[in-house]
């Protein structure tokens, strides 16, 4: 499985927030580069990057710091956050970004995502956030009446590179993945599975590998130390999981 760390930015600076909410972020560095690389060192293969800023404000808020992540770290990125125009989508892919992460017009605009897919091939994920099993929207501000699983059945025929789906209730708390949602969302899903939220030790990170996912995103235990990278893709590449149509990213897909 591949783990996926996680840099969320909020004002220039690397933070990670507790269920969303902006009032609980802790400020964990000011240089989001310096972050980047310590993760790679590590042994990261991939990165997950999140402007929380834009996801409040509807646009891209963070550009400059995103791209620079992505080049400077020298990984394949995907970005999230406040993506929603095909010229957003454009300007991120054409600075080099790997994939970007389409989440509040995943749920309001399949359409116009399943033409993005098709034009941009492989480069394209969705993000699925669930509150109280129903998707929340606009950085997680709304909470929509739709669920998780009516709209992993939509997701379904839309060719995306992956789909990123998070627990809110669990996210930021070190307490533990919730497992048996993520389950039922990466069973009903005819589409590569990310799994995020509630990661705090070695064993949660097992316990998502048994799950038909291919990667898990780890954020707020890197950070406090609770969970090293490398003894995470140690771990989770030893253990035993499901077999699926589980496939690696990459920047050539």
């Amino acid at each position: 499985m591949l783990i996926i760390p996680a840099i969320d930015l909020k004002d220039g600076c690397v933070v990670r927030l507790v269920r969303g909410e902006a009032a609980q972020a802790t400020v964990f560095s000011n240089d989001p580069v310096e972050v980047a690389l310590r993760w790679r060192s590590e042994g990261a293969e991939y990165l997950h990057v999140v402007d929380l800023n834009g996801a409040f404000e509807a646009g891209p808020a963070q550009f400059g710091m995103v791209v620079q992540i992505a080049r400077e770290s020298g990984l394949p990125t995907e970005v999230g956050g406040g993506i929603r125009t095909r010229d957003t989508v454009l300007r991120y892919l054409n600075a080099g970004l790997d994939r970007v992460i389409i989440g509040t017009r995943a749920l309001e605009s399949p359409g116009w995502l399943a033409k993005l897919c098709e034009e941009f091939p492989g480069r394209i994920a969705a993000g699925v956030d669930a509150r109280g099993g129903h998707v929340a929207v606009r950085g997680w501000v709304e909470t929509s009446e739709v669920t998780a699983l009516e709209l992993a059945r939509l997701l379904s025929d839309i060719p995306l590179r992956a789909v990123i789906f998070t627990d809110i209730s669990a996210d930021g708390t070190l307490a533990g993945p919730a497992i048996e949602s993520t389950r039922a969302f990466a069973e009903m899903i005819r589409l590569p599975v990310i799994a995020s939220g509630g990661v705090g030790s070695i064993e949660h990170l097992r316990q998502i590998a048994r799950l038909p996912v291919e990667g898990a995103i780890i954020g707020r235990a890197l950070y406090t130390g609770e969970v090293s990278l490398a003894e995470a893709i140690a771990a989770t590449r030893t253990n035993e999981r499901p077999t699926s149509n589980i496939q690696r990213p990459s920047s050539n897909d």
